[in-house]
């Protein structure tokens, strides 16, 4: 997820989306507007002896909300530091945390398998907005009678925080707690059965909170809908990481001899006749045997049809192109694509000779394969067939 970068702590970038940027006083608003209603909840709760009438007039119930949604969000910030600095004790990278519309989302390089890393880095997140209540409750109980203002920012901030603790520790994967599911369930089951059991729990409980939501909590909609989409990703990608555990780029790959590559020369016209009549979407570009650049049908597209014949591949083909070699993993091959926003790779070898091609549909046949039972030696050399003819 990208963001504007605000600063590095402990070696972590932190970022703003742009969406936290619109939610942060959309919240100070809806906080400042029920001042003397929360005021009310925590005097009935609380004890806490807040004048709702001294901070609701002018300027001042805008002041409060701006600062209890800014603490709020600092909450959620060491909510995401609780797992991150967990998971660098267990040797994981993080690569950024990002406050966002939704809160926060702390980006790992690569998730946990082991069931006890899991289950102590999911649990530190709520454990930390505990502890965040806690204080701020402990600030609460030493406000002086009559400094009304601190009393419902710390009162406001010890309530959320430990509702947000609870929140996130419902067993809907991929919160805090779906992940705690899928750890207590991988102690007994691979971690890809595990994720999937999870995720169909989390897609359960998406739509129960998209029910509840359409009773007038429209950000409860939008939590439903991210739970459901990333428990469906992210049981996808595992799945796959399964799968692929023992096959390489040199399995699934078209090898040099069966691969079909245009010159720099070519025309765009004749570039999309040979597209028409082999079946291929890309095409490596080469010169005098070395590879210069990949073609694919959206940048042949770019050319008016009158005007293919004017254009050589060399004028549309993308020279910047990111590569494979054929020892990687086949999972790491697919998320170089992802990641790129591209469907297939060539494959190099040390020398950086191309030796082959990697697309996405040769690692989807590969995949429905092993699904069905195959192994690796069966979807080697010919055994993706005329799969790998559209590329």
């Amino acid at each position: 997820m990208r963001g504007i970068r605000i600063g590095t702590v402990l070696g972590i970038p932190v970022r703003l989306n742009w969406t936290f940027l619109l939610v942060l006083p959309l919240f100070a608003y809806l906080i400042g507007s029920e001042v003397a209603t929360i005021s009310g909840l925590m005097n009935d709760t609380m004890g806490a002896g807040i004048d709702a009438a001294a901070i609701g007039g002018g300027l001042t119930p805008w002041a409060i909300g701006l600062a209890a949604a800014l603490g709020l969000f600092g909450g959620v910030l060491l909510h995401e530091f609780g797992h991150s600095l967990v998971a660098m004790r267990y040797g994981y990278a993080i690569e950024s945390i990002t406050l966002w519309l939704l809160g926060g989302l702390a980006n790992f390089a690569e998730f946990p398998e082991d069931w006890k890393h899991e289950f102590w880095i999911a649990v530190a997140g709520p454990a930390v907005s505990v502890a965040v209540g806690a204080v701020s409750y402990g600030a609460f109980r030493v406000m002086p009678s009559g400094a009304n203002a601190a009393l419902f920012v710390f009162g406001y901030l010890a309530l959320l925080n430990v509702v947000l603790a609870v929140f996130n520790m419902l067993p809907a994967f991929p919160m805090d707690g779906g992940r705690v599911l899928r750890a207590l369930l991988a102690r007994t089951q691979p971690h890809a059965q595990a994720t999937q059991r999870a995720a169909a729990i989390g897609k359960v409980f998406a739509f129960l909170m998209g029910i509840v939501g359409l009773f007038g909590n429209w950000l409860l909609i939008l939590l439903a809908f991210f739970i459901y989409i990333a428990a469906s990703g992210e049981a996808q990608q595992t799945t796959l990481k399964a799968a692929f555990e023992d096959v390489t780029v040199d399995d699934v790959m078209t090898p040099r001899a069966e691969l079909h590559t245009v010159s720099e020369d070519t025309t765009v016209a004749e570039l999309m006749d040979r597209m028409f009549t082999e079946r291929h979407t890309g095409y490596p570009v080469m010169h005098g045997g070395e590879l210069v650049g990949m073609v694919t049908l959206e940048d042949a597209k770019g050319v008016r049809e009158v005007e293919r014949d004017g254009y050589r591949v060399e004028e549309v083909m993308e020279t910047e192109i990111a590569s494979v070699t054929p020892d990687t993993d086949a999972m790491t091959a697919l998320e170089v694509m992802q990641e790129h926003g591209i469907g297939r790779l060539p494959v190099l070898d040390e020398d950086v000779v191309l030796v082959g091609l990697i697309s996405r549909s040769d690692l989807m046949t590969a995949f429905n394969i092993i699904q069905s039972g195959g192994t690796p030696s069966a979807i080697t050399g010919r055994g993706l067939g005329d799969e790998r003819r559209v590329l």
